[in-house]
C-alpha cells in the first residue's frame, strides 16, 4: 500500500512541474527545486495546520524532516516520539502535507545514540563500539535490520548511519566517548558499516555516511565550537568513506564541521569546496547525495551568519542544509532557509544550475525510495 501511496505522489509531483528532467524555469519549479535541499526539525508529537512545521512543508516544499526524542532548547524529553502508534500518525500527517514524498530521517545509530528507544516499546540494539569489538559482522548486519525494521513500521525513511569515522583519539567526546565508532582500524569500521548498511537496506532504509572526511581524532566538539584537527586528522580516516563508495553502498554522505588547515585555509569541512567538492566528489567519486550536519551547531552557527553558512554550504556542493531546530528552537526555520536559498539565487550568488544538481539528486533518490516502500 505505501508503495502505491509514494507512486501516487510521483505522479502528482510530475504533473505539477517536478520531474526529473524540467525544461522551463518559472518561479514555481524553482520554488520546489529550492525546497527539496532543506530538513527541518520541529516540535510536536502531533500535528495541527497552525504547526510551523505544516507551513514549511506545504507552502515552503521543504523536502525533509527529522525527528527527535528530547528537545534540547526547553531540556524536555519530549519532542516528537513517545510510543510506535503515535509515531505512524506523526510520520504518515507529515507525508500527507507533502506534494513530493518527505525524507523523513533520525539518528537511530545504536548504543547511546538513539531515538527510539526501548522505554517507548522499540527494541534496542547495540553500539558501534560494541559491535567492532565482537568481531562480528553478522551481528551488524542484525543491528542494521532490526534498526531498519523498526524505521521502516514507523514511516521513517532515513537514517543518519551509519558512523564511519575512525576510532583515532580515545578522548574524542563526540565519537570515542559514545562509543560510536566500530573500531580504530579503517578496514574494520568500513566492513562493519557495510554490513550495517546491508541490514538497513534489507528493510528500505536509506542510510548516510558520517562524519566526512573524518571526525574521529577531534578533541573538540563541534555541537560546541570551532574544532580544528589539523594536526590530529589522518588520511586513513578517509578509508572508509572510499571503499564504501567504491563498492556502492553509499547512499548519502554528511559533512563534518571539523576545520583542517591543510584542506581549507578559511573553512571547515561543511563550507569548504575543496573538501566537497575537490575531495568527496572529484577525488573520490561520490555522485550520491551530500548532506550537511546540522546547520545550528556553533562550529557553524557560532562562525558564520545564517545567510552566509547556506551560502557557503550550497557553493561547497552540499545538496541538503540540515536545521535540527533543537539546539535552538525558531518557528518556521524551514520556511526562512527557502527563503535565503532563493535570495541568494535571485542575487545571483547561486545559479539556478547549481540548484537543478541537488534536485536530480534528491529526486533521483526519492524515486528510488518509493519503489522500495
Amino acid at each position: 500500500m505505501r508503495k502505491i501511496i509514494f507512486i501516487l505522489m510521483f505522479i502528482l509531483a510530475i504533473s505539477s512541474g517536478c520531474s526529473l528532467k524540467t525544461n522551463t524555469s518559472n518561479p514555481s519549479e524553482l520554488d520546489i527545486m529550492i525546497g527539496q535541499m532543506v530538513m527541518v526539525g520541529f516540535r510536536g508529537l502531533e500535528l495541527s495546520a497552525n504547526n510551523p512545521v505544516v507551513g514549511d512543508i506545504r507552502d515552503a516544499r521543504v523536502g525533509g524532516v527529522i525527528l527527535f526524542s528530547k528537545d534540547c532548547a526547553l531540556n524536555s524529553t519530549v519532542r516528537n516520539i513517545a510510543s510506535s502508534s503515535q509515531l505512524i500518525k506523526l510520520t504518515s500527517d507529515l507525508q500527507s502535507y507533502a506534494q513530493v514524498p518527505l525524507f523523513i530521517s533520525i539518528d537511530q545509530e545504536g548504543g547511546i545514540i538513539k531515538r527510539l528507544t526501548g522505554e517507548m516499546g522499540f527494541p534496542e540494539t547495540p553500539s558501534a563500539a560494541e559491535l567492532g569489538n565482537s568481531g562480528d559482522t553478522q551481528a551488524a548486519f542484525r543491528a542494521g535490520k532490526t534498526i531498519g525494521k523498526s524505521l521502516k513500521e514507523a514511516g521513517i525513511n532515513m537514517n543518519f548511519a551509519p558512523v564511519v569515522d575512525v576510532n583515532r583519539n580515545a578522548a574524542n567526546p563526540v565519537i570515542a566517548a559514545l562509543q560510536r565508532s566500530f573500531s580504530d582500524d579503517p578496514r574494520i569500521v568500513a566492513r562493519f558499516a557495510d554490513s550495517y548498511i546491508d541490514g538497513l537496506h534489507s528493510e528500505g532504509i536509506i542510510s548516510c555516511l558520517k562524519h566526512f572526511p573524518g571526525h574521529g581524532s577531534s578533541r573538540g566538539d563541534s555541537h560546541l565550537g570551532f574544532t580544528d584537527v589539523t594536526d590530529s586528522w589522518d588520511s586513513s580516516e578517509l578509508y572508509p568513506f572510499q571503499k564504501l563508495i567504491s563498492d556502492n553502498k553509499a547512499d548519502m554522505v554528511m559533512t563534518a564541521h571539523i576545520f583542517n588547515a591543510r584542506w581549507d585555509r578559511k573553512y571547515p569541512a561543511t563550507l569548504s569546496r575543496n573538501v566537497i567538492h575537490g575531495l568527496l566528489r572529484r577525488k573520490l567519486g561520490f555522485e550520491g547525495i551530500i548532506v550537511t550536519d546540522d546547520m545550528q551547531m556553533q562550529a557553524v552557527s557560532g562562525e558564520y551568519g545564517f545567510k552566509e553558512g547556506v551560502y557557503r554550504a550550497v557553493k561547497a556542493g552540499a545538496d541538503i542544509l540540515l536545521f535540527g531546530n533543537n539546539l535552538i528552537y525558531e518557528p518556521g526555520l524551514g520556511t526562512k532557509a527557502v527563503s535565503t536559498l532563493k535570495q541568494l539565487v535571485h542575487e545571483g550568488k547561486i545559479t539556478e544550475r547549481r540548484i537543478r544538481q541537488s534536485y536530480d539528486r534528491i529526486m533521483r533518490e526519492k524515486q528510488g525510495m518509493g519503489a522500495a516502500n
